[in-house]
């Protein structure tokens, strides 16, 4: 019996999440690690790990919760983050990143969960799962922390796409939409379009256009459109869903996650100034642990592509065990809702009501 044989899973009940095991800059141990402490909490999670088999056999082989859980796919090759995506097209056959995916592609598994290069995994993930007709710029979408009643805002694009017009940004909105409601159970969201005030005068002109476009299909696809919002409303309570280009949004991402950071590091090195801070943080342990827990961006990592015929979450590159155990967990509950095929039939639906508005809008002569 060869090794991989000997990690086969030993049950075909419950949910099936395919690994690349070899793309993040911590390498296989940490998600080995990520995906155990998932498997501990989740009995009802499975796994096709990806990636060199004579590292992960030994990994695997040292978890209890892994026992029984996991099938390995050997696979030679790894995509490094320097990679560009376009040699990766042409050249990433027999990578782990590539295997991973034809996992969901064959129908092997429901979810892909990968830490390794965006712009390949996008790439591959356009080529190998292919677009949802009516979809012309997949997108990434990430959970924001927020001040709402359901703790989380969904923002996107956050870099999938660093430009997009007035249709990809209704399209983005239609396609977050649905993420949040099945995401976040709202049955309801609200949208808001991320410009640099709410003023309706303000921002570039493919903004205006989309502002209408959304406004337009609002109702017959069952959310409500807010308008304008500006940067502090991304973890407000102003909107569920933010729109905006992938430019725009993959900053706010980064200067979100730095400041969350900073924020830890400040207050660390203020309860330590003297003595008596010392002690006042012996007194707050408990609520700065609980502050800690809710701003640590390792506890909502993972992007998901909106727009293609399977759901890939994208952890990041640099996520240790915890992060990497989040990104399983939103995978886990997107496959568990039926996400894949709800968003199909959200996109579907949601096509012919975005040409509705954009032949509405090109009659009335005021989309551009």
């Amino acid at each position: 019996m060869t090794s991989q044989q000997d990690q086969r899973m030993t049950g075909t009940s419950g949910v099936v999440l395919s690994i690349d095991a070899m793309g993040g800059d911590q390498g296989p141990a940490a998600v080995v690690a990520g995906i155990a402490a998932s498997a501990e909490k989740n009995p009802e999670v499975r796994f096709i790990l990806h990636g060199d088999s004579a590292v992960l056999d030994k990994l695997v082989a040292k978890s209890k919760p892994l026992a029984g859980r996991c099938e390995i796919r050997h696979a030679d090759g790894v995509v490094s983050m320097d990679d560009k995506p376009s040699q990766v097209m042409r050249h990433g056959k027999g990578t782990s990143m590539w295997s991973a995916l034809e996992s969901v592609r064959d129908g092997e598994a429901t979810v892909a969960v990968s830490c390794g290069n965006t712009g390949a995994l996008m790439a591959l993930s356009m080529v190998r799962l292919r677009k949802l007709p009516g979809v012309s710029r997949p997108a990434i979408a990430i959970l924001w922390p927020s001040r709402s009643p359901q703790g989380f805002n969904v923002m996107l694009d956050v870099g999938a796409d660093i430009r997009a017009d007035a249709k990809d940004l209704l399209q983005y909105a239609l396609m977050g939409v649905s993420y949040a409601r099945n995401g976040l159970a709202l049955e309801r969201p609200r949208v808001g379009l991320l410009n640099v005030g709410t003023e309706e005068h303000k921002g570039r002109s493919e903004l205006h256009d989309a502002h209408q476009l959304i406004g337009q299909t609002a109702e017959d696809a069952e959310f409500d459109f807010v308008g304008f919002v500006e940067g502090g409303d991304i973890p407000g309570n102003a909107a569920d869903v933010i729109v905006t280009d992938g430019f725009t949004g993959n900053v706010a991402l980064k200067t979100g996650e730095g400041t969350a950071s900073l924020i830890r590091d400040l207050l660390r090195e203020a309860f330590a100034y003297s003595p008596l801070s010392r002690i006042a943080s012996l007194l707050a342990f408990t609520s700065l642990k609980r502050l800690s827990k809710r701003i640590d961006p390792r506890r909502v990592n993972g992007g998901v592509f909106l727009g293609l015929n399977g759901t890939v979450v994208k952890s990041h590159g640099a996520a240790d065990a915890t992060g990497i155990s989040a990104a399983v967990k939103l995978a886990f509950r997107l496959a568990e809702s039926g996400f894949t095929d709800r968003l199909k039939a959200r996109v579907a639906s949601a096509a012919e009501l975005a040409e509705d508005a954009v032949q509405s809008a090109d009659e009335d002569g005021t989309h551009t």
